[in-house]
């Protein structure tokens, strides 16, 4: 008499799939977490508000240097340790309305810079300080709580 084993049919049980699922679902939740998009892009903005900052104070500088120390815009007048905003356009003459530094475009900025973020109107979303002799230039809209200020 011979004995017949039963055919092994070809194929994965329920238990192998769900298993295989559950550990692409942790691999990719762990990528995601890795890359994390808004942190990269929020960093990358931050780079550009350091370059533009540094952008701004250099250009002061160097006007400063070409004018026998004399500082442009509003800066000459300021109130010490009041924050100003950068204004895009010349318009902003009174120091309530913003500083203008469209003295320096041209021969030190091709344009002023503006904020990553998108800033609308008349604001770079830029502030500019004097005090003591000193020149502030910081970016108050920076991301994730950074603190993005050159003082020279």
């Amino acid at each position: 008499m011979e004995i017949r084993l039963p055919k092994k049919r070809a194929g994965f049980t329920l238990i192998e799939l769900l298993l295989v699922i559950g550990i692409i679902a942790i691999l990719a939740s762990i990528v995601i977490v890795a890359i994390n998009p808004t942190k990269q892009l929020a960093d990358a903005r931050n780079a550009q508000r350091r370059s533009d900052v540094n952008t701004i104070l250099n250009a002061v500088y160097q006007f400063a240097i070409d004018n026998d120390g004399d500082l442009p815009g509003c800066l000459p007048d300021a109130t010490a340790g009041t924050a100003y905003n950068i204004c895009t356009i010349s318009a902003c003459t009174d120091v309530t309305d913003g500083c203008s530094l469209s003295a320096l475009t041209g021969t030190y900025l091709v344009s002023i810079p503006v904020d990553p973020s998108g800033a609308t109107g008349n604001d770079t979303n830029y502030d500019i300080t004097k005090a003591n002799s000193r020149v502030t230039v910081a970016a108050p809209a920076a991301e994730q709580g950074e603190t993005i200020s050159v003082t020279r």
